[in-house]
């Protein structure tokens, strides 16, 4: 113990200063990771970039300052034994945390590549909201109801993402609904006005107004418009006022129809004189060449049912 207490006391100064060596490389590090991200900050193209030069620089500076106080505290360990160990250590590390490597990787590919940057607003999967952060293992966004998601960068970077800010401007869409009985030219003309009357509406590229569907009980139409900027509350803010405009302009002030859904049964026997010609197929029933049965009234269907009602009684009792 006496022995060992001497090598440590020995060892001591070259251990504070290993520390105060590696403290120093650290602090070099963070640094000039800040000044990266400074110089960066205000080029939007380079934001990313900036991100990904800025951590590969201060881990390269931490490495050296590892290494350098290594050598202090052990003076006969020598660079190829430490650049050995950090092999063979690799492999190990490589295969123990696999998943963590990978998602560094896309992680660094990402920033690289810039498929989205902070501040868009994506959909991934179930999860839609804007990108707060960006790091080398995963990306967090926060949704539009204020909850954070973290999401692995492998994830991001092996599966679809929809950016919807990717542009300055986004194309929105929604259908309506008129019956048969309305001229359809004449509603499409009043949509247009009603979208070109409202300022959340981009008037370049113009809005269009399309007939897409002959549906069971009504005659379906598509509106598309241009918004800018592409942000969800501009989405929100512009459905809103199109809905209300298109539906005070056809309904209210233009009395158009907008149907519900309707659906007619018809019960039927096909056994009235009024069916009509039985040569002819008709809603839905054969062809029939056979003469047309004279309809049942109601009182001989109730005297045939009570006779046979009293012959089968009789034939009880006797």
């Amino acid at each position: 113990m006496q022995s060992m207490i001497d090598s440590f006391m020995l060892m001591l100064p070259n251990i504070v200063l290993a520390l105060i060596v590696f403290a120093i490389f650290y602090s070099v590090g963070r640094q000039i990771k800040r000044v990266v991200r400074r110089v960066t900050r205000h080029h939007h193209q380079a934001r990313n970039l900036g991100l990904v030069l800025g951590r590969l620089a201060q881990s390269v500076i931490v490495l050296v300052g590892l290494f350098i106080s290594l050598s202090i505290v052990i003076p006969t360990l020598k660079a190829g034994d430490l650049v050995q160990l950090l092999g063979i250590s690799g492999v190990a590390i490589g295969f123990a945390f696999r998943d963590i490597l990978q998602n560094f990787l896309a992680g660094i590919l990402i920033l690289l590549t810039e498929p989205f940057r902070i501040d868009d607003q994506i959909v991934f999967k179930n999860f839609e909201g804007t990108v707060e952060n960006i790091e080398t293992r995963a990306t967090t966004i926060q949704t539009y109801d204020g909850r954070r998601i973290v999401i692995p960068n492998a994830e991001l970077f092996t599966n679809t993402v929809t950016v919807n800010t990717a542009f300055d401007q986004r194309r929105m869409e929604y259908d309506i609904s008129i019956g048969y009985g309305d001229d359809i030219d004449h509603a499409k003309q009043l949509i247009l006005e009603a979208l070109y009357s409202l300022k959340e509406v981009l008037k370049v590229p113009a809005p269009d107004v399309l007939a897409m569907d002959l549906a069971e009980s009504t005659v379906n139409i598509r509106v598309r418009w241009w918004i800018a900027p592409p942000r969800r509350i501009d989405d929100l803010r512009s459905r809103d006022k199109v809905i209300c405009a298109i539906k005070k302009k056809l309904y209210v002030e233009n009395g158009l129809d907008l149907p519900y859904p309707t659906q007619n049964i018809l019960f039927h026997d096909q056994t009235e004189e009024t069916d009509g010609d039985r040569s002819q197929q008709r809603e839905g029933w054969p062809a029939d060449k056979r003469k047309v049965p004279k309809p049942n009234r109601i009182r001989r269907s109730v005297r045939k049912l009570t006779q046979g009602r009293s012959q089968h009684d009789d034939n009880g009792k006797s």
